[in-house]
């Protein structure tokens, strides 16, 4: 399956932010030596010859965008809506299967409760749309506000995922 991620990182100018963004897909997609794969690739919106992936499959996103731009702001927006409807459709997973079923039957994975269990405490993966310069799943609300408030030329880059 195919997902858009989003890197939110520091950087001086738009080439810079490009860079710094596919070292953090690059540690997503276990490239770096020292990270685990949580997707299996990426490509991102400068790329033309996929017909699978990147602009043939989502349009014509920006390839970086400063945080606080018009497109920036869209591209965060996005990241974070799919990031918070992502918890709340898993915790109300988990939340139903607490009440309608039993431990065996949670124990079993009965109706996927373990999955919706592990998914609502996922650190990164499928269900995180935005990650920090150092490939870190931004989480929370309050994360991503300390994020936006730390740093001065944040800038906002865009992958196609597959997982």
């Amino acid at each position: 399956m195919h997902m858009v991620i989003y890197a939110l990182v520091e950087a001086s100018t738009h080439d810079d932010a490009l860079s710094t963004g596919k070292s953090v897909f690059d540690r997503l997609v276990g490239a770096d030596p020292h990270a685990g794969a949580v997707f299996d690739y990426y490509v991102t919106f400068d790329e033309e010859d996929t017909s699978v992936a990147g602009k043939a499959r989502w349009g014509g996103l920006p390839t970086a965008a400063p945080v606080d731009s018009d497109d920036g702001q869209d591209l965060l927006e996005c990241g974070w809506e799919a990031t918070k409807e992502e918890f709340e459709r898993n915790l109300d997973r988990v939340k139903e299967a607490i009440d309608e079923l039993s431990d065996e039957e949670i124990m079993r994975d009965e109706d996927l409760a373990r999955h919706a269990f592990h998914q609502v405490g996922a650190y990164d993966g499928p269900t995180i749309f935005l990650y920090t310069e150092h490939g870190t799943g931004i989480r929370h609300r309050g994360q991503l506000d300390r994020l936006l408030e730390e740093n001065e030329e944040l800038w906002i880059v865009p992958a196609d995922v597959h997982f």
